[in-house]
């Protein structure tokens, strides 16, 4: 079965950093064609952005070769703007785009912060996700 996700940046710098992790076992699933992730070029300025963040002392080449694996297996979507209140405003567009593509099919926000998204059954932790995949 194919799922199509959203997944926020803590998610992608979690796996980066662990790769054998919940949120490295997620990435994993990107890469062999099981997810199907959900983007925007917002999304990906974003993913460089905050990867290439000296802090997380991530080599080019490898962030490189992520975004460039993110986007052979992504779908971009084109997102109408929503009004509503998100405490991040940064995190509006992931948002967007989950409730874009649910118009069409079943889709999920997988992120590390839930509590800056509203509560819906289609917004889930790596762990919830994870284990809806694996069931």
């Amino acid at each position: 079965m194919k799922y199509y996700v959203v997944i926020d940046t803590n998610v992608l710098v979690s796996a980066m950093l662990r790769c054998n992790s919940i949120p490295g076992n997620i990435m994993e699933l990107v890469f062999d064609g099981s997810i199907i992730p959900l983007v925007s070029q917002e999304i990906i300025d974003e993913y460089r952005k905050v990867l290439s963040r000296p802090k997380f002392q991530l080599e080019q080449s490898i962030i490189d070769d992520v975004i460039v694996s993110i986007e052979e297996n992504a779908v971009y979507v084109d997102a109408k703007k929503l009004n509503i209140e998100i405490p991040d405003p940064k995190d509006r567009i992931f948002y967007e785009i989950v409730m874009e593509k649910r118009k069409q099919d079943d889709a999920y926000l997988v992120t590390g912060n839930s509590k800056h998204f509203p509560t819906e059954p289609f917004i889930l932790t790596p762990r919830e996700f994870l284990n809806m995949v694996l069931e």
